[in-house]
């Protein structure tokens, strides 16, 4: 298997002008490394200092998303918590993929090599689509450093991709009409919650899609856990399922979550898209401090 990049040096500078363009929505960062893994160094921000905890949360977005799809939720968790977010290692953004990332144990193991020297303990991950089932993969195999997961509509993990979503996904990469797929895919994905954001030049929506044309990702598609892996799971987990995602059928992807995983409050929201975090900006990162708030008066 290949590594992930940039199809051009010129692919390479229309990206990164579309990231910086995005970060610079993001308040400052205090801090920023490439920390090193055996597939690559990975880039990572810290944010905020925390005023009321100084648990670490750990921020793995969406697929092509980078940090900037944080954008709505940054503020609110980096008031109360201190916030190292990522760009993924094998896609779009500023970590760069040097070797292949082959299996579910290798995604494993470049995140633990993060938090590992980054020397983070007691870690709240959070992560929303593929970053959600990235930071369930992690929970499931190397959850030494962890103190809970929070799942947003994660793909993989509690309910399979559906034919549809596969089908429109190879649309996107077919020379002719990759261009139009592309726009229709991500529109689709969110449930053209997003359509407002493309007529205003959203910066965030500009990433994803600057992304998506211009890097091409080499990494295995994530596998659904089991039910032995998922009753295995030993640390809080916060799941907010939305109920109009296409990425998964949310009530069947709820019911599983609630009946295998021990320590759970799984939540579907009946009116939300698959870009619920954006969507229900609010709302999901009022969810995710109240849930951690709890988590650490009562650990």
């Amino acid at each position: 298997m290949k590594v992930g990049g940039f199809v051009s040096d010129e692919a390479r500078a229309e990206f990164c002008a579309a990231y910086d363009r995005g970060m610079a929505t993001l308040p400052t960062p205090t801090d920023q490394w490439d920390v090193p893994t055996a597939f690559g160094h990975a880039r990572v921000y810290r944010f905020g200092e925390g005023t009321t905890s100084t648990a670490p949360i750990v921020l793995l977005p969406g697929r092509a998303g980078t940090v900037v799809m944080w954008e709505p939720n940054l503020r609110a968790l980096a008031a109360r918590h201190p916030v190292y977010a990522l760009d993924l290692l094998g896609e779009p953004g500023r970590s760069v993929q040097t070797a292949p990332v082959r299996s579910s144990d290798d995604q494993a193991a470049w995140l633990a090599a993060v938090l590992s020297e980054l020397d983070l303990t007691d870690v709240h991950v959070v992560g929303y689509s593929f970053g959600g089932w990235l930071a369930a993969n992690l929970a499931v195999r190397r959850p030494d450093r962890l103190a809970s997961l929070t799942a947003l509509d994660p793909v993989q993990t509690f309910a399979r991709f559906p034919l549809g979503l596969v089908a429109r996904s190879t649309l996107t990469v077919v020379p002719g009409i990759r261009g139009r797929a592309r726009t229709s895919f991500l529109s689709w994905m969110s449930g053209d919650a997003d359509a407002a954001a493309r007529g205003s030049n959203d910066p965030v929506v500009n990433v994803i899609d600057t992304g998506m044309r211009t890097y091409r990702i080499a990494l295995p598609t994530p596998t659904v856990f089991t039910d032995k892996q998922l009753r295995g799971l030993r640390l809080p987990v916060l799941a907010l399922i939305a109920g109009r995602s296409v990425i998964h059928d949310g009530r069947r992807a709820a019911d599983r979550a609630r009946r295998l995983v021990t320590e759970a409050d799984v939540e579907l929201w009946p009116s939300a898209t698959h870009a619920i975090a954006g969507e229900y900006a609010a709302a999901v990162s009022n969810r995710i401090l109240t849930f951690l708030a709890h988590r650490e008066t009562t650990s």
